[in-house]
C-alpha cells in the first residue's frame, strides 16, 4: 500500500532551512564568544605584562635615582675634602710667612703699647691693643707702616678707658695688611708692563 506525505513539502523545506539556520548561528555564536574569550585573554596578558614592565621600569628609575643620590653626596664630600686640602696647603705654605708677619708685628710695638686681641682673616689683621697715651698709638701706626711686611694700617677707633678697668689710658682697633717685601714693587713692574705692551699696541 502506497504511503502518502501529508506535510506539504514547501513547509519541510522551511524547518530544513530554519534548523540549519539555527545551527549555522550557534556556530557562529559560538565562534564570536571564543573569539570575544581570547581576546579579552589576550588584552588581559597584554596589561599584566605591560604593568609588569612598568613595575621593572619603576625599580630600576628607583635604583637609578638611589645612585644619582649617592654620586652627587660623593660629589660634596669631595668638594670638602679638596676645600680642606686646599686650606690646610695654604696655611702649610703661608706658615713661614705667617710666622714672618707675627715676628714684625711684635716687632712694631713700642713701649707703652700691648695687644689684646689679633684677628687674620686672609690678609687683613685686626688688632686691639691698649696704650698709654695717643702718641703711643701714633708710633705704633708708624711703625707697622714702615714694615715690609705690612701695609696700609688703618686705625678704626681709640677711646679713654673707665678708670681702674687698666693701667693703660687708651684702647684701640685697627686693622692692617699683609705684604712680602718685594711684592709692591712686583705688582709696579707688571702693571708698567702691561701699559707698555698696550701703548706699544696701539701705536701698531
Amino acid at each position: 500500500m502506497a504511503r502518502i506525505n501529508l506535510l506539504p513539502w514547501r513547509e519541510q523545506l522551511r524547518e530544513e532551512r530554519k534548523q540549519r539556520f539555527l545551527v549555522a548561528l550557534g556556530a557562529v555564536l559560538a565562534l564570536g564568544a571564543g573569539a570575544v574569550f581570547l581576546g579579552d585573554q589576550y588584552l588581559n596578558n597584554a596589561i599584566e605584562n605591560q604593568q609588569a614592565r612598568n613595575d621593572f621600569v619603576r625599580k630600576e628609575i628607583a635604583v637609578l635615582d638611589a645612585r644619582i643620590k649617592e654620586i652627587s653626596e660623593l660629589k660634596t664630600r669631595r668638594q670638602q675634602l679638596l676645600e680642606r686640602m686646599k686650606i690646610i696647603q695654604d696655611l702649610q705654605g703661608n706658615r713661614p710667612i705667617i710666622g714672618r708677619v707675627f715676628d714684625q708685628l711684635v716687632r712694631t710695638l713700642p713701649d707703652g703699647v700691648f695687644f689684646t686681641g689679633l684677628k687674620m682673616s686672609g690678609k687683613s689683621i685686626a688688632i686691639v691693643g691698649a696704650a698709654e697715651s695717643n702718641n703711643r698709638v701714633s708710633n705704633l701706626m708708624r711703625n707697622l707702616d714702615a714694615s715690609e711686611w705690612l701695609t696700609s694700617p688703618n686705625l678704626t677707633e681709640v677711646k679713654a678707658v673707665t678708670a681702674g678697668a687698666v693701667d693703660q689710658a687708651n684702647v684701640f682697633q685697627l686693622t692692617v695688611q699683609q705684604t712680602q717685601p718685594g711684592a709692591e714693587d712686583e705688582q709696579d713692574k707688571n702693571g708698567a708692563a702691561k701699559q707698555s705692551a698696550a701703548t706699544t699696541g696701539a701705536a701698531k
